[in-house]
């Protein structure tokens, strides 16, 4: 799949969102095992057709949060210390969380490529968190997330999809 096609996915939803919450609300009545392996299987699914050095639309659009023990690894790899690499990219959000001063991300290629992807911070590795236990925990989350990852918006185009099935 190319950007354009990826672009398509995210506009897809975006006049869905009511639908969304209104599914997101019946599934968090269903069994956590059965809401985990409805995610995790389209999660597998989409992952099969996606390419995500295509896209990078969260790297391009959105900041992680970065844990200390994410900040200590990075640093030491980058061989700064932990308060020059605070001051040269992080901000504190309105939560209080340590993100990225500005967008896209920093270590960012123009091939799509992470400078620091062998050491980049656990929230990076887990995007876009479909494949997560518990994803009744985190459908809030997963809605915001429709928005910035087409693969997130096929997962959730195919449930809505489903819907009648659920």
């Amino acid at each position: 799949m190319d950007d354009t096609i990826y672009h398509k996915e995210l506009v897809k939803l975006k006049d869905k969102q009511s639908d969304i919450k209104r599914l997101f609300r019946k599934l968090k009545s269903k069994k956590r095992k059965n809401v985990d392996d409805l995610f995790h299987s389209l999660h597998d699914e989409v992952f099969e057709k996606i390419d995500c050095l295509s896209c990078a639309n969260c790297c391009k659009t959105t900041s992680p949060i970065f844990r200390d023990v994410d900040i200590v690894r990075i640093s030491k790899k980058l061989k700064m210390s932990v308060s020059q690499f605070e001051n040269q990219y992080l901000n504190r959000d309105e939560d209080g969380d340590k993100v990225l001063k500005s967008s896209p991300c920093a270590f960012l290629g123009s091939d799509n490529k992470c400078f620091i992807y062998d050491f980049r911070p656990q929230a990076c590795r887990e995007y876009p968190h479909t494949d997560r236990k518990n994803m009744s925990s985190i459908l809030n989350l997963t809605r915001k997330n429709t928005e910035v990852c087409p693969a997130v918006a096929m997962i959730v185009d195919r449930i809505l999809k489903k819907k009648e099935e659920l």
